[in-house]
């Protein structure tokens, strides 16, 4: 997989110089963010379906939604971020990205700001890339959000290659693959949806409404 992965990012485009910064500081300060095969698959996605509106349950430092927003001329995306710092931050890189007027990130608990979201109307997209083990939570608070034809999807499903290939010495990490399983196995069953793993990156799951 290593071979794969760093020959999948030798093919990958140079990031522009903010983007290259905000790496950089991720790094430098241990802020996950996402691999850089997986978020030039989304961003593909991104072009190829060209939604008006994103919801991003995670923003973290902006990383991926600053990118979503490079992706689609006029796309606009909404993104919650719980912890302040990380929030902080964010704004301060969408404001030098140059695509702040198209970011809204909010700051608050996921969990409880459904009723703030909806004022935003209907989304083409949901990106959930947060706490592990809320994911579920998040899929059943923000779907009645989205539009009948809208894209879902999931970072981190395949966690390290922990959720298939348990670390037996690592109680910790074991425990956050052992609820992220449980995700897959509940959206891969879920009635009325079909959903694809793809394993690029952490692994990302891609959802989709069955048609009517």
């Amino acid at each position: 997989m290593e071979k794969e992965t760093d020959y999948l990012r030798m093919l990958l485009p140079d990031s522009k110089e903010h983007i290259v910064e905000i790496e950089e500081y991720a790094e430098l300060n241990r802020v996950p963010i996402m691999e850089k095969e997986s978020m030039h698959f989304i961003k593909q996605l991104i072009r190829i379906k060209q939604p008006a509106k994103i919801l991003e349950i995670g923003t973290a430092i902006g990383y991926s939604a600053i990118q979503m927003a490079e992706a689609h001329p006029s796309v606009h995306i909404v993104s919650i971020e719980r912890d302040a710092d990380r929030y902080e931050e964010a704004v301060r890189n969408a404001e030098r990205s140059g695509y702040a007027d198209r970011l809204h990130f909010h700051h608050g608990d996921a969990l409880k700001m459904k009723d703030l979201i909806a004022e935003h109307g209907l989304f083409d997209v949901l990106f959930i890339d947060a706490a592990k083990g809320k994911y579920q939570q998040f899929f059943e608070i923000y779907e009645p959000m989205l539009h009948s034809d809208a894209l879902i999807i999931s970072d981190n499903v395949l966690f390290k290659n922990l959720v298939a290939d348990p670390d037996h010495d690592n109680k910790r990490m074991n425990k956050i693959a052992a609820k992220i399983r449980r995700f897959n196995e509940w959206l891969t069953d879920l009635d009325g949806y079909e959903t694809s793993i793809v394993p690029i990156g952490d692994g990302v799951a891609i959802t989709t409404a069955k048609d009517q």
